[in-house]
């Protein structure tokens, strides 16, 4: 079994060698994808030299900010051309418990999709803003409301996928980033028949006070759950197939 867990990089040289050694150390079978969007603080020439050192270490390195979305695609391609049987999201600033992995690896046997869950029992987020709090919760009310995915946390960025889960989606189409793509994924998952599974888990912002949503990224969210609805009920109408 090879698992490789994609984590993208900006500015997290504070980081990336602690996670590093967490996330390897968490079972033998898991590997690391860094992808570095040319971060200024040396993030990527760092990550060179731990993967230099270390054979279950690879990375990216994409000339600057080209979003969340384009980043985790060009991760599970690389990951599938290396013979990923499962492929892990993943943030980079600790956010994301490397401790969970393992639970990732046991519940994904099972299903096609695994999920890291803020909202399953509960609300389970340290240090999030109550506004943003309140903005994510029912992010994922509205998404469940219009597309009909049955999950508690639509827009958790840290999951697991089984090889044919990914394989059925053409990554190529999905052109979302931020939330949004998060939520596509999860759907074009639902849409392929995949068995998706929560588990639940802490999330720690270790960015307190600060906020990765903007407008554009809001906005995005909201007009992508409509499009992904009303493009099933358009192929079913037509008889076409994704």
């Amino acid at each position: 079994m090879k698992a490789i867990v994609v984590i993208p990089t900006y500015n997290e040289r504070d980081n990336i060698v602690r996670l590093a050694g967490e996330v390897l150390n968490q079972h033998p079978s898991l590997h690391i994808l860094i992808v570095d969007d040319n971060s200024p603080d040396g993030t990527g020439s760092l990550a060179d030299e731990l993967s230099a050192g270390n054979d279950r270490i690879r990375v990216i390195h994409r000339p600057g900010k080209l979003g969340l979305g384009s980043a985790y695609r060009t991760g599970f391609k690389l990951a599938l051309e290396m013979g990923a049987d499962f492929v892990i999201e993943m943030d980079a600033d600790f956010s994301h418990d490397p401790a969970v992995l393992p639970v990732f690896l046991d519940t994904v046997a099972g299903c096609d999709l695994v999920i890291g869950s803020r909202y399953l029992n509960g609300v389970s987020v340290v240090n999030w803003p109550i506004r943003r709090l309140i903005l994510s919760y029912f992010a994922s009310v509205y998404t469940r409301y219009v597309t009909g995915l049955k999950l508690m946390d639509c827009t958790s960025g840290f999951k697991c996928f089984r090889r044919s889960a990914l394989e059925s989606i053409d990554l190529d189409s999905v052109r979302s980033d931020g939330y949004s793509f998060q939520i596509e994924m999860n759907y074009r998952c639902m849409e392929k028949g995949c068995k998706i599974v929560e588990v639940p888990i802490i999330f720690i912002d270790r960015h307190a006070g600060t906020s990765k949503m903007s407008r554009r990224i809001v906005l995005e969210a909201i007009v992508m759950v409509w499009k992904l609805k009303l493009g099933t009920v358009i192929s079913g109408m037509f008889g076409k197939k994704r």
